[in-house]
């Protein structure tokens, strides 16, 4: 039996066809993925603060109800539109506005009442403070966020994770552990949800500092090891930290 080559060279170039349209369909995706999802997020977002927001608004003063009153000819049916985002910066300007007058002696004084108000509510209480606390953390411009990113031996000596240095340890931790060597208070992060993980207390010598910065070390942890700092060369250690 005699094979065919004309068949054989068929064969390859349709593979070589489809392995190219694989290629190329992989590589858009690489590319729509990220920007999909980017813009899908903010779309979510932005339609779930407008529809916070706008209950609190009187419904005459509605994008929709303006836009009916103002634009629609008469006898013609109602205007239906979705206009989104106006809610957001309804939102910013009233956030700013709340801000503005909580810096001045009566915003100051109105806040220090309500707390007090807050502080004879047991269940209340905790909630409110453990949400200041929260949002003072991460909104506050101070100084708060990690110092560096290190290596630490955990779960047991030979394993090693990534964990974020915040500061020395202090008060009545510090006065415990303290033998005459510094202890820091490392972060251990989980992954891929950095958000939860380990508050640990360790001596400056069982921690080693890494030179890449503290958003890289984040992306490795979140990754689960797939993302390195330096993309260019992951063998090779990355840039230090301006």
């Amino acid at each position: 039996m005699q094979l065919d080559p004309h068949h054989d060279d068929t064969k390859r170039v349709r593979r070589g066809l489809i392995a190219r349209a694989r290629g190329n369909f992989l590589a858009g995706l690489i590319i729509v993925a990220p920007i999909a999802l980017t813009l899908w997020l903010i779309w979510t977002v932005v339609g779930w603060v407008d529809g916070w927001v706008w209950p609190f608004v009187p419904q005459q003063y509605h994008p929709e109800a303006l836009i009916n009153l103002y634009f629609r000819p008469e006898g013609a049916a109602p205007i239906t539109v979705n206009v989104r985002g106006i809610g957001v910066v309804v939102f910013l300007i009233f956030t700013m506005l709340v801000g503005w007058i909580g810096k001045g002696i009566m915003g100051r004084s109105f806040l220090r009442w309500g707390e007090h108000v807050v502080d004879r509510m047991p269940v209340v209480r905790s909630i409110y403070n453990g949400v200041k606390q929260i949002a003072e953390t991460v909104f506050s411009q101070r100084d708060t966020s990690f110092d560096k990113a290190c290596l630490i031996e955990y779960p047991r000596k030979g394993i090693w994770a990534i964990a974020f240095v915040s500061t020395n340890a202090k008060g009545e931790v510090r006065h415990k552990l303290s033998d005459g060597e510094e202890v820091a208070t490392v972060f251990l992060p989980t992954t891929p949800n950095p958000t939860s993980g380990f508050l640990l207390f360790l001596p400056r010598s069982d921690i080693r500092e890494l030179d890449m910065s503290v958003e890289d070390a984040a992306k490795l942890v979140i990754s689960a090891g797939l993302v390195y700092p330096n993309s260019k060369d992951p063998t090779q250690p990355a840039k230090p930290a301006k």
